[in-house]
């Protein structure tokens, strides 16, 4: 089956930033014995800006907050990234290939569908592609920020079977471990709801962007793209082989869903960002929730934000939750400008996806 392993910054660097070229090896090999049992896997690796800090004289205490200099730090660590992975499957036999992504990669649609047939070819021809989100130039405003999400939507993108998110922690678990001894792992979610995403806290390391709930996030995506998600240990030994073998206790196994999104509506409610939003009646939220019915200018009771034709945009109850997202027919101006004159139809339903709580 086709994998996606994610390994965090804080998993393949110690604490000053260097990375950890033991650490960096033993996910190589695991990788490679997966593929020499017959399985392809795709490699999503932070770490860039982690590695380029000790090159430039600074330490992951003194990290830069600035975009600019983060980028270029950046751009100088992810060169000696991809040598040592190089370096290490080479080692193993393996070729590995470099895959820099980003949002645009998978909001615009002929993007996707181009970085879909370059993984695609790098597969077939026996090569470890190796994906990173493409931070040296990447927009600030227009960023995901963690390898979590680019890892889950990855997976929809290949039509994975299943997601590997190795971390620093054991899985996630019913209070901080560090701070309660009572904490016990979760090791099966058949669905995640808010009570399961309150447990992730923020980043743990100051080498990463990431943390538990970004590992929350990213798997519930997968489960509504019909992927199985381990979040589990990176030092675990034989991790990768045990959570291909579904293994009992390797880490905490997020169970996909009967239910899955179409590709079209998984891109719409995840990989796009949203440009504004649409306040409508609670007669709009029975016809969207109830009926899967098109969004129609009669329900909208309020305009927020500047968007164009195809953009997308949340659909939001009364109350301010957000109940769907959609690709607009009407741009903003005209929403809000003319009057009886606009168009009945703003959202098609084919564009639309309903977002229960359990999505949102």
């Amino acid at each position: 089956m086709r994998i996606v392993v994610k390994v965090g910054t804080s998993s393949i660097t110690d604490d000053d930033g260097r990375l950890d070229v033991t650490a960096m090896a033993k996910v190589c090999a695991e990788i490679a014995e997966a593929r020499a049992g017959g399985h392809e896997v795709v490699l999503v690796s932070s770490a860039a800006i982690a590695a380029g800090l000790p090159a430039l004289g600074l330490t992951a205490r003194q990290r830069p907050r600035d975009a600019r200099t983060l980028q270029a730090v950046s751009a100088v660590g992810q060169a000696r990234l991809m040598q040592r992975y190089n370096e290490i499957f080479a080692d193993l036999d393996v070729v590995a290939g470099q895959v820099l992504l980003a949002p645009r990669d998978f909001m615009l649609r002929h993007q996707y569908l181009h970085a879909r047939s370059t993984l695609d070819r790098l597969l077939e021809l026996g090569v470890v592609p190796i994906v990173n989100e493409n931070d040296a130039v990447a927009d600030e405003e227009i960023r995901y920020g963690d390898n979590d999400r680019i890892a889950a939507l990855v997976a929809q993108l290949l039509d994975a079977r299943l997601l590997v998110l190795l971390t620093d922690a054991a899985g996630l678990f019913t209070a901080d471990p560090r701070v309660d001894a009572d904490a016990s792992l979760i090791e099966e979610i058949a669905r995640i709801d808010h009570e399961l995403e309150s447990l992730a806290g923020g980043s743990g390391s100051n080498r990463g962007s990431g943390g538990m709930s970004t590992k929350i996030a990213a798997a519930k995506i997968a489960a509504w793209c019909g992927v199985r998600t381990v979040i589990a240990a990176a030092d675990r030994p034989g991790v990768v082989g045990d959570a291909i073998r579904g293994t009992a206790g390797v880490g905490t196994v997020v169970q996909p869903r009967s239910e899955r999104l179409s590709a079209r509506k998984v891109w719409i409610a995840f990989a796009v960002g949203s440009s504004g939003r649409l306040h409508v009646d609670a007669g709009a939220v029975r016809a969207l929730l109830e009926r899967n019915s098109s969004l129609l200018a009669a329900g909208i009771r309020h305009v927020e934000g500047d968007f164009d034709v195809r953009d997308a945009v949340e659909v939001v109850d009364p109350t301010g939750a957000p109940i769907a997202k959609g690709l607009v027919r009407v741009d903003a101006e005209t929403l809000r400008n003319a009057g009886s004159e606009v168009p009945s139809l703003v959202i098609h339903r084919d564009d639309l996806v309903a977002l229960p709580s359990s999505v949102r």
